[in-house]
């Protein structure tokens, strides 16, 4: 058989390819294997070609030094800076105030990308520029394989050492640790706002992050995340073992990372670091730039982790989720199953206040006309399990009088299209059939759908039904009368027999065996309830 030059083109290429990712591959298992060497005093070298600027660390001057050179071992820990704004930042200071202090150590600043003005570091300080470069080899923008030390010690900016032997007491507390849960320690940084331990408890599952108080300012107080300057001593393979190990915001990409791991920080009273650049910005104009970019990165990182909610130790919240001026935080649903199901989350948590302030709104428009309306379905089970929406439902569903829609005129004349109401939610009647649909907003379509029935011969039935097992007709008498409930944070109006009611259209046990709509596309795990 022939092979065209095209063919020979192809496979030449993907000959290369394979040959690119053999050896990528296997430098980053030579990388490890290294780091792990360190830790029986192999010494080890920094990778030639790496793309990293500026020098290396000048060779140890203090033998038998836990944190320097000893017995012909290398340095155990590198200095890496993260947290700095090009725009004004004391990066240099830094570095020569360590390595004056420890110039066997080598020192490396991180950026996202090349620092305008350049950064002015001394000799034994680097660069380390994280954007890759098309002439740079795959290592050269990966930290990890420019830190070729056991232990990495994250200093912020501004920061000084004016006590040598301070990095020895930090390695001896972590190792005393014993590689237990506390895989972090850290020190205070003589600052104008002291820093606090925190309990963090990450929740994927409901897209949530959840801080605490604890126990501050003692000696080896243990938490799962810190809040202020501090500097953190951790073990260069647990660090470069994080999926963003140099994320930004630094402390909130670490301590979500490590609390999800289990992972402990111990803060120590002592020793303690000076910071004689305090406020960190000149001027009102650079701080409020800084405050925006860190919000801005805040933002990017926990909408990267899937975070859509924060609750904070001083009981606010913050919010990286949809809302009513963006589009929703999942597509169009297949087989009623969203697709955050298959990731083993639920319903983002902006979704489910979304839908509860569109319930709240429609439930008072609907009273306040004289429409007569009950909850539906989902709607209804997820009130009699929870008094809210089902942690995993998409939507609202309001069964009403189709008789009672002339009263309300935000749905008698939807016949002619869609109202966009003061208040900016959108009435219209839905494409899909004969009901109607009140959207959060005109980008935001999360929704509640008001299925309108009328009575024929002690039945209740309507014009459009759909696929669903439980959209089926059903006795007036569940109407007559129709009883309060507890709904979302509301009073709501409910079949007078609920039970009765949902095993009618779901079947029976369906309150105490809760279920995914659709268990052959994604069945709930109970036993993680």
């Amino acid at each position: 058989m022939r092979i065209s030059l095209c063919q020979g083109l192809l496979t030449g290429a993907i000959v290369l390819n394979l040959l690119i990712l053999y050896y990528v591959s296997r430098a980053q298992q030579q990388m490890m294997d290294k780091r792990k060497e360190l830790g029986r005093g192999t010494r080890r070298a920094a990778l030639p070609g790496s793309g990293v600027s500026g020098g290396v660390g000048a060779p140890g001057r203090e033998p038998g030094g836990v944190g320097g050179e000893a017995h012909g071992r290398g340095p155990r820990v590198t200095v890496l800076l993260r947290e700095f704004e090009h725009f004004e930042n004391y990066v240099g200071d830094v570095a020569n105030s360590f390595l004056r202090q420890r110039p066997e150590l080598p020192f490396l600043a991180v950026a996202d990308t090349s620092p305008y003005p350049p950064l002015v570091l001394p000799e034994g300080a680097r660069l380390l520029v994280l954007a890759p470069s098309p002439d740079q080899p795959p290592q050269g923008h990966r930290p990890e394989f420019h830190v070729q030390t056991e232990f990495v010690l994250l200093v912020p900016d501004g920061v000084e050492l004016e006590q040598p032997r301070a990095i020895e007491r930090l390695i001896r507390e972590l190792e005393g640790e014993g590689g237990g849960p506390v895989r972090l320690v850290a020190a205070p940084v003589l600052a104008r706002s002291a820093v606090q331990c925190l309990h963090l408890r990450v929740n994927l599952r409901e897209w949530m992050a959840t801080y605490s108080t604890a126990a501050s300012g003692s000696s080896g107080s243990v938490c799962s995340a810190l809040q202020g300057d501090a500097v953190v001593l951790i073990r260069a393979e647990d660090l470069f073992n994080l999926s963003v190990p140099v994320g930004r915001p630094l402390f909130s990409s670490l301590f979500v990372q490590t609390a999800l791991r289990g992972w402990k920080v111990k803060l120590l009273e002592s020793p303690c670091f000076a910071a004689n650049h305090r406020p960190l910005f000149s001027s009102a104009h650079n701080q409020w730039k800084a405050d925006t970019r860190l919000k801005e990165a805040t933002g990017r990182l926990m909408k990267s982790f899937g975070l859509k909610r924060l609750l904070l130790a001083d009981g606010k919240e913050q919010w990286y989720g949809c809302s009513k001026e963006t589009p929703r935080c999942f597509g169009t649903v297949r087989d009623d199953t969203p697709d955050y199901l298959y990731l083993d989350r639920w319903t983002p948590p902006c979704c489910l206040r979304a839908l509860r302030e569109t319930t709240k709104y429609v439930i008072n428009i609907l009273e306040t006309s004289g429409v007569r309306y009950w909850l539906e379905g989902g709607t209804l089970l997820g009130a009699v399990r929870h008094q809210d929406i089902i942690p995993w439902d998409y939507d609202v569903d309001l069964g009403i009088y189709l008789e009672d829609v002339p009263n309300c005129d935000h749905l008698k004349n939807l016949d002619s299209g869609s109202l966009v109401d003061a208040n900016g939610y959108v009435w219209e009647r839905a494409v899909e059939g004969d009901f109607y649909r009140v959207q959060y907003s005109e980008a935001n379509h999360l929704h509640v759908d008001l299925w309108p029935f009328y009575p024929r011969n002690g039945i209740m039935t309507k014009d459009t039904w759909t696929e669903h097992k439980q959209d089926v007709e059903f006795p007036e008498h569940f109407l007559q009368p129709l009883v309060p409930m507890s709904f979302a944070g509301v009073t709501a109006y409910s079949p007078n027999n609920y039970r009765g009611f949902l095993e009618l259209k779901f079947g029976e046990g369906v309150i105490e065996n809760p279920q995914y709509p659709n268990p052959s596309k994604k069945r709930l795990d109970r036993s993680k309830l």
